[in-house]
């Protein structure tokens, strides 16, 4: 950069490595490289006269491989003097983005009006390192102006950082920022400070670019297919092939014509759909209050949330009141989710830990509520953009990261062998025709329009066909898909996990009854729940997150159906003034106790109304949630708590917990109940400033415990059998969950995961403690109700694992302790593991990832928030969603079961195998026409131009077209197709195909030229066109296309019969009807447009379809031949054995082979894998 002194270059430059321009970014998604380039200006000079001495091929050159211009342009330097960065990412992809620079005034970084303690670690109107935040500026030394550098790549803004000598996230600018930050900008930022933070932030836009129809055109039409077909026309038409040449370009203009309307509405479609512009209400600093434009908003505003609701535009945390928001565009959960104040504190603030705080871009406040009747509800802005939540999920749909997917890899790898083909061609016909005395003009020609023949310019088009039909049938069963490429990878899915509750079991539970505790004992269960009374009682009415919306209650299904069975009613219908008088304070929510029928009994007294004061949402993390509740008058105030056993359990006075708590948890949860815990404890002395200021941790302990909520998890009816025919289908079906082991191992065995004489083994795993290393231990569990000597087996140790299946079950400590300690274990443990419980959201995701590890191909499917990481993880994620279109996932279903997933597996495997299908035929199509024009350059010949049109057009198009219209099977089977074109079936089927062709082709030829009527060629037009060589082939050869369509579609096992596809039946029937017509009785007209030979010989012509029937009854041998194995088996004695390619199969090759594998009870210990056995 000019303004850069040479002096500070070189500075910068000594000492450093050879690739100094280089800095690595790695974060928790995705890693990256970047290397910084400097212009250089007698280079880009001496671009532009190449480009234009190249009639602009060098330009088109670098518009496709932006890398290349930039390393031709520029030589590397260090970044800080950049003016154009090359971003490589994790997948090996490379990308090109501009430096921009940015003035900024000298002042337009105060320091804060009112210091914070430590002065010199935050500065409070920016929230930021003070450090930091100055080293985005850049001291320019000629101009002595203050300027920022950043580069844009995928929709986020990268920053230049003095201190860090590398372009950061402008996230990074916030990850040092405390609760007590966040809190301490409830007064606002002055509009200079807003003004100056936007130079920096940018505009809070998630801008989704829209490209002019100009543009679109001009990139389309750059497209390498396009340039491929532009070059085609020019040759054709040279070669006076003017129909086909005009036809070709007639349909290309349609063709990109209908390309430019369909990118530009789906990039209109996702801009309306994500575009949000609100006007808000801001604190400003000095304490006044002014409406802005969303688009002006920056980190560390405040804003004002509505009574009754907003439209969220950026990621901002509350900080005071309640509010119930609706997720379900970013998460697919329809269920609305309570969100509270963020505590105070000095702990760092993150979005997934705090997410119960905050509020993301794009959902919806359906309303909010305040604690204090003097109290708006507020909250600061903390992520702007693309760097929010529904940011970061747009630019993974605008730059969806690449599929590994063999298919597409292949393609590639297929077209290059094609393209060499046509060299071998090439140097055939140079010979060929250079003994012919061909002029040099016309070989060239004949040479290039081999090119155009071999490599066939529809291919990716057509292999697009079999997924934008499985797309629409999917569409009309209520299953939305937003990235059309992952259907096929559905059709190679082996690993199927789903979510328990809401997705195998019902999303409502039933309120079975309570267990309570007395004198630390527990009682027999109590059925209903109005016979309850005491603290137990108001921990069921109050501890929830239920609340009002137009006088209906919404919220979590438990907490409805648990407020439900108490029949107290849920009221906010209660002045300010009349919850002071009441209860002495303002409430959130009042809960009133059903009247009695008969109050005068003496049995039962009136229960008092609740005052519910705050609220600690369920957090996964922390498997909990918790109320603070006041009773009228001047009765103390009291916390309840509800949540996960094992962790209530945890909080409790250690006296209070009965010693028989295992034993009962374990009595109910193996029966399949869902089993919650519930405690409280008083708060003396507090007053409602107080009571906001409380700290969680400190409200969640020293509990009194109060015993259990018993709920029945009913499984769906479709679960079982869908399990049972996924199992049939030889899918590993796997939960996991956030419920308890024994609840989700009851379940795993009512839907088929785990069979009755199937066998568990849990993996219990402990961190390193002290001095001690991690360790694991196999358990055996406890034989099934329905398991029969199950004492026997227990004793013959590991002998009962050679007879039958064994599962491992795992909860999330032991999860995360293997993951991090026994990675080797753990690849063994994922081959059999089946139950995994107490996952938290990112332990899911872990586990999805860790499966694709081993090479499985994954599917997941869940109903919640909880699953989105996983759901966007895995290779194809499934949404049970009542939304049309969300984000959370690449599937989202309106159908509420898993009954979706077999049909998107079905449609996948359809997809797939129709793709190679038609990538198979549009290769046959081309050899066919590709051995035809060889035959007939060997008599200075070629096809008419209305032959191309009617073997390009009527015939292959349609076929091609309708060939993909065929749906899946309705069944299921064990046999997955194959995913790679570099396959024995698929290549031993192509090669034998085409020596077919050829062998057909070369007799027509040979017989022709030896009927006693054949006249050889002797003609001065062009092509010397008719003759009898030409006639024939053409006959032929139209038969050889559609005997192969016939052939090559196929529908058993993973599709329907052909007959099914009734559009395509009848366009071979009539075509084939066509070509006999053609071959037999040839119209005068049709053969002088088709520059056919009128042939006498009748006995000739059905020579010639006793060639088309050979063909056809040979070809059809030789694909069952190809379908039953029989050559894999044939070529198995020429081939060296070979392991197999996938991990997880070689895994469970030697899981099988070692019996003495996993060794039960006993320990394992991290540090050098010996074993130990317990005393």
């Amino acid at each position: 950069m000019e303004t850069m002194e040479i002096v500070d270059s070189s500075k910068l430059l000594k000492d450093q490595p050879s690739c100094y321009g280089t800095v690595r970014h790695t974060g928790t998604i995705i890693s990256m490289e970047v290397t910084g380039y400097q212009r250089v200006q007698w280079r880009v000079i001496l671009c532009h006269i190449l480009t234009v001495l190249t009639v602009g091929i060098l330009w088109v050159i670098f518009h496709w491989k932006p890398v290349l211009e930039v390393l031709v342009k520029c030589h590397p330097c260090h970044l800080s003097q950049s003016d154009w960065v090359i971003i490589k990412d994790s997948f090996n992809q490379q990308f090109v983005a501009k430096v921009w620079r940015e003035e900024i005034e000298d002042d337009s970084f105060p320091h804060p009006v009112q210091p914070s303690d430590d002065e010199n670690r935050i500065n409070l109107a920016i929230g930021v390192l003070e450090d930091d935040w100055k080293d985005t500026i850049q001291l320019q030394k000629q101009e002595e102006k203050n300027v920022i550098r950043y580069y844009m790549f995928e929709g986020l803004r990268y920053i230049w950082i003095e201190k860090r000598q590398c372009f950061c996230k402008l996230s990074v600018l916030e990850e040092t920022l405390t609760c007590g930050d966040i809190h301490r900008q409830q007064r606002g930022l002055s509009r200079h400070n807003q003004n100056s933070k936007r130079r920096v932030y940018g505009p809070n836009i998630i801008d989704v670019p829209v490209k002019s129809y100009f543009r679109l055109l001009i990139e389309e039409v750059l497209n390498p297919f396009y340039v491929f077909q532009i070059f085609s026309i020019i040759l054709w038409i040279t070669e006076q092939y003017y129909y086909y040449a005009g036809c070709i370009l007639l349909i290309s203009v349609i063709s990109i014509g209908i390309s430019l309307y369909q990118t530009r509405k789906q990039s209109v479609t996702l801009r309306d759909m994500v575009k949000l512009t609100v006007n808000v209400r801001i604190h400003r600093e000095t304490g006044e209050e002014e409406m802005v434009n969303s688009q002006d908003l920056v980190p560390g505003d405040c804003i004002v949330i509505p009574e009754d609701g907003i439209q969220v535009p950026c990621d901002v945390v509350l900080l005071t009141g309640e509010c119930m928001v609706n997720e379900s565009m970013l998460t697919g959960e329809s269920i609305p989710v309570m969100k509270t104040p963020l505590p105070d504190g000095d702990m760092y603030y993150s979005p997934e830990e705090h997410k119960r705080h905050t509020l993301f871009c794009g959902t919806e406040v359906l309303q909010s509520k305040t604690y204090n009747m003097d109290q708006q509800v507020v909250a600061v802005v903390v992520r702007t953009g693309f760097c929010t939540t529904k940011g970061e999920l747009i630019s993974s749909i605008l730059y969806p990261k690449p599929l590994g997917f063999k298919f597409y890899k292949d393609a590639v790898k297929f077209i290059i062998f094609l393209a060499t083909l046509a060299l071998i061609g090439d140097i055939y016909s140079i010979v060929i025709l250079e003994r012919q005395k061909v002029s040099v003009g016309r070989l060239v020609k004949r040479v290039l329009d081999l090119i155009t023949i071999i490599v066939p310019p529809a291919l990716p088009a057509a292999m697009t066909v079999g997924t934008i039909y499985a797309q629409n049938r999917l569409k009309k069963h209520g299953i939305f898909c937003i990235s059309p490429l992952r259907i096929n990878i559905c059709g190679k899915l082996k690993v199927i996990c789903f979510d328990k509750t809401g997705t195998l079991t019902e999303g409502g539970l039933d309120v079975w009854g309570v267990v309570p505790v007395v004198n630390k004992t527990f009682e027999p269960i109590i059925h209903d729940i109005r016979h309850v009374s005491g603290p137990m009682l108001h921990a069921l009415a109050t501890c929830h997150s239920v609340t009002l919306l137009d006088n209906q209650p919404i919220g979590d299904p438990l907490d409805l159906k648990m407020i439900e069975s108490t029949g107290w009613i849920l009221t906010d219908e209660i002045t300010n003034s009349d919850a002071v008088s009441k209860f002495g304070m303002k409430v959130v929510a009042i809960v009133k106790p059903p009247l009695l029928e008969e109050p005068s009994s003496g049995s039962q007294k009136q229960e008092m109304n609740l005052g519910i004061l705050r609220r600690f949402p369920f957090a996964s993390s922390l498997q909990r949630m918790s109320v603070i509740v006041k009773k009228p008058g001047n009765l103390p105030i009291e916390a309840y708590l509800k949540g996960a056993p094992e962790m209530i359990a945890s909080l409790c006075i250690k006296e209070t917990v009965p010693a028989d708590f295992s034993e009962m948890l374990r009595y109910y949860a193996r029966d399949g109940y869902r089993v919650l815990a519930l405690a409280y404890k008083t708060l003396e002395d507090i007053t409602f400033e107080a009571v906001h200021k409380l700290e969680r941790n400190f409200v969640d302990s020293e509990v009194t415990f109060l015993g259990f909520l018993i709920m029945r998890n009913i499984l769906k009816p479709e679960t079982k059998p869908i399990i049972e025919r996924l199992n049939r289908a030889n899918f590993r079906t796997v939960m996991v969950t956030g419920d308890n082991m024994l609840t989700a191992l009851n379940v795993a065995r009512n839907c088929g995961m785990v069979g009755l004489n199937d066998r568990v083994i849990f993996t219990n795993a402990s961190p390193p403690i002290r001095d001690k290393p991690a360790c694991v231990k196999f358990l055996l569990s406890e034989p099934a109700p329905g398991q029969q000597n199950g004492t026997e087996q227990q004793q013959s140790g590991n002998n009962f694992l050679e007879q039958s299946s064994y599962h491992f079950a795992l909860n999330g400590k032991s999860f995360a302790v293997v993951y991090d300690y026994f990675p080797d274990l753990l690849q063994k443990i994922l081959i059999r593991g089946t139950v995994y419980a107490r996952m938290a959201p990112n332990q899911k995701t872990q586990l999805v990832e860790s499966l694709q590890k081993l090479e499985y191909s994954v599917g997941m499917c869940g109903d919640g928030a909880n699953d989105c990481g996983a759901l966007k993880a895995a290779d194809a994620g499934i949404s049970l969603s009542e939304a049309e279109a969300s984000v959370a996932s690449p599937f989202t279903s309106r159908i509420d079961n898993i009954e979706c997933v077999p049909m998107v597996i079905r449609e996948g495997r359809a997809s797939l195998v129709t793709s190679f299908g038609v990538f198979k035929y549009m290769a046959m199509y081309s050899m066919i026409q590709f051995v035809s024009v060889l035959i007939l350059y060997t008599i200075n010949s070629n096809l008419g131009d209305w032959q191309y049109l009617y073997f390009d057009l009527v015939i292959t198009t349609s076929v091609a077209v309708l060939m993909g219209r065929t749906g899946p099977a309705k069944e299921l089977v064990a046999q997955r197709p194959v995913g790679s074109l570099i396959n024995v079936s698929i290549l031993g089927s192509l090669l034998l195909q085409t020596l077919l062709v050829i062998l057909i082709q070369v007799l027509t030829y040979t017989v022709t030229t030896a009927q006693t009527w054949f006249v050889p060629l002797n003609g001065s037009s062009s092509n010397k066109l008719p003759n009898y060589e030409n006639t024939a082939l053409f006959c032929v050869s139209g038969f050889q296309y559609l005997i192969l369509a016939t052939v090559l579609s196929k529908g058993h096992p993973f599709r329907k019969p052909l007959y099914s596809n009734v559009l395509f039946l009848l366009s071979l029937i009539l075509l084939y009807t066509l070509m006999v017509f053609l071959t037999l009785y040839p119209l005068q007209f049709v053969c002088q447009i088709m520059q056919l030979m009128l042939i006498a010989d009748v006995k000739f012509k059905f020579l010639l379809l006793g060639f088309a029937a050979l063909h056809f009854v040979t070809s059809l041998l030789f694909e069952g031949f190809i379908d039953s194995g029989l050559l894999n088996q044939c070529l198995r004695p020429l081939c060296k054995k070979k392991y197999s390619r996938k991990l997880y199969k070689r895994l469970e090759k030697e899981l099988c082979q070692n019996s003495a594998w996993p060794p039960l009870d006993e320990v394992i210990y991290a540090e050098s894998g010996r074993v130990v056995h317990f005393e």
